[in-house]
């Protein structure tokens, strides 16, 4: 496990000059699949190298793309969030400098998949169109026009928590678009969980986490296992089956 530079490849795309990513590397002998992993808006923390280094015992080669490289959630934030709100900008041609340098190594088989959580699942939603094979969409915002934004998809499936009040309805809504639109799909809503459900452990600024276990954002290891459940066999379908 190790961070990758992926400043040169950016820089030539015309997105971060300082772009890098935890690569999360199975073991055994490859080539392995590959997934782009898009993190919270708290950045690539501990928690998303917890969930690159998972999906790689799984036996994905997975970057997690940081698209806060120029300077942290404080100096970036923003500037992503409006990118993917516009649904252009540096974070997405960063994303895509992720994936094509994901498929290019000789330790990946060609195909990728994409995972975004919270402001990443956002990402993973706009990006499904972008040369994936596959994407896994976490509690992710929806875009306000879902079919435009999602029509020429991959597969996508997305898990999304029935107490997240502020995403309250999103994952049918989603799903009914994707059922218009044809597109393949498995999307769950959890009944008793929250947003950031998936996360093993708390995460933001420590005056902030009381209010956001009010909130009911956070960890639900009763829900958690079966969401991680679905993304493994919904890769495994699209990513290693040789036949797909």
């Amino acid at each position: 496990m190790a961070y990758v530079d992926l400043s040169t490849e950016s820089s030539a795309a015309g997105g971060s000059p300082s772009l890098r990513g935890y690569l999360a590397t199975p073991q055994g002998q490859g080539p392995f699949p590959g997934v782009v992993m898009i993190h919270e808006a708290f950045g690539l923390t501990d928690q998303t190298r917890r969930h690159a280094d998972r999906l790689a015992r799984a036996g994905y080669l997975t970057l997690a793309v940081d698209l806060f490289s120029e300077g942290g959630a404080r100096r970036c934030l923003v500037s992503t969030m409006r990118s993917m709100t516009a649904g252009t900008g540096r974070a997405f041609t960063d994303i895509a400098t992720a994936r094509k340098w994901l498929a290019a190594s000789p330790q990946s088989t060609g195909k990728t998949g994409v995972i975004g959580f919270c402001m990443g699942g956002g990402f993973a939603l706009l990006v499904a169109r972008d040369g994936f094979d596959v994407a896994s969409v976490n509690y992710g915002r929806l875009p306000g026009n879902l079919d435009d934004a999602l029509r020429g998809a991959c597969p996508i499936v997305a898990n999304y928590g029935g107490a997240d009040k502020p995403l309250k309805g999103a994952g049918s809504r989603l799903e009914s678009a994707l059922e218009r639109l044809g597109i393949e799909h498995s999307v769950k809503e959890f009944p008793g969980a929250g947003h950031a459900f998936l996360n093993d452990a708390e995460e933001g600024p420590r005056f902030l986490r009381p209010l956001m276990r009010v909130m009911g954002v956070g960890p639900d290891p009763d829900s958690a296992p079966e969401a991680w459940q679905r993304i493994e066999d919904y890769f495994a379908r699209y990513l290693k089956d040789s036949t797909t």
